[in-house]
């Protein structure tokens, strides 16, 4: 399935500070911790507790959160699907760069090792 341009744009304008307690929610509720959701969210851009949280307070979109992002070096490792799209087939940079973190959370809440996670 491609990503629309609608769908691009949709993506983009939701803020991370509304998706966030989604991600908690569900890796908490697989067993995984915040930490390890912390965890995961800093090997993929660089942001640190401290950081996630005032990106959360500053109620970010995901345009600006990842721009400000140091995307891991092997981010593009992170292969599959995600909500019916595959991750290496999006062609929008930034909708591709939500999904790696999407994918990451998915992978967390499924009980993968960290190590195989973490590419």
């Amino acid at each position: 399935m491609q990503a629309s341009d609608k769908h691009n744009e949709k993506m983009v304008k939701m803020t991370f500070a509304s998706v966030y307690p989604h991600y908690v929610a569900k890796v908490v509720r697989k067993g995984r911790t915040k930490k390890e959701l912390h965890e995961v969210i800093e090997w993929l851009t660089g942001f640190d507790d401290n950081k996630i949280q005032e990106i959360i307070n500053q109620n970010l979109s995901f345009e600006e959160f990842f721009k400000s992002a140091k995307l891991n070096p092997n981010a593009s490792l992170i292969k599959g699907v995600v909500c019916g799209y595959r991750i290496e087939e999006i062609e929008n940079p930034l909708t591709r760069q939500i999904r790696y973190l999407d994918k990451l959370v998915d992978e967390l809440a499924k009980g993968k090792k960290m190590e195989s996670i973490l590419r």
